[in-house]
């Protein structure tokens, strides 16, 4: 952001202006995403918009960041409150945790997957699977009983990994052959297959 919002009516414009932008980009899509469409939707003026705006890429960075912390939160808090536990259920909750928090809004994840040029999404998206993979090799390095191979870490890459892009591609393409409940099931058994091998 070009300058940090300091009066309440003014936080409550760039939230205007966001929210918006937020809009814009899930409504018209990356190549129809302008300034001008966001100020309008935002009802302000492009010059209050520049205020604290310098471009759209800077909308699209603070959308995208918020984006991926909505979804990251979802995911951290279910793997946190489960911990100290290990089993189907536990794989199985925090999977659907990121199942619900991706489909929560279908058609922005949509936008950020498909349409976004890489390196606009790319950063973002992997500080969320950094957190994610922190906390589970931090829970693998807790279960001296669960297989490593041949490191917390590299397991942890490879479930958050393995899970997250089973659980994008299940919320953008809605496949007939499978049902939510059928891929939580296939994510629970690829899971425990791989950690208890």
């Amino acid at each position: 952001m070009r300058k940090a919002p300091q009066q309440a009516r003014s936080r409550e414009m760039v939230e205007r202006i966001v929210a918006a932008g937020r809009t814009v980009l899930v409504e018209r899509g990356y190549d129809a995403f302008s300034t001008n469409r966001v100020a309008t939707v935002a009802g302000v003026s492009p010059g209050s918009l520049y205020q604290y705006f310098p471009d759209k890429a800077a909308i699209l960075a603070v959308v995208i960041d918020r984006y991926w912390e909505e979804v990251a939160e979802r995911v951290a808090a279910s793997l946190a409150d489960r911990i100290g536990a290990f089993g189907p259920s536990m794989v199985r909750d925090t999977a659907d945790a990121l199942l619900t928090a991706l489909e929560a809004d279908r058609e922005l994840l949509r936008v950020v997957a498909e349409e976004l040029p890489i390196q606009r999404s790319k950063e973002r998206r992997a500080a969320l699977e950094r957190r994610v993979r922190e906390l589970a090799a931090t829970y693998l390095a807790a279960r001296p009983d669960l297989t490593h191979r041949p490191s917390p870490a590299i397991a942890a890459w490879v479930v958050v990994n393995a899970v997250e892009n089973l659980a994008v591609r299940w919320v953008l393409d809605q496949p007939s052959v499978v049902s939510r409940e059928q891929l939580l099931d296939e994510m629970v058994a690829l899971v425990g297959g791989y950690l208890l091998a």
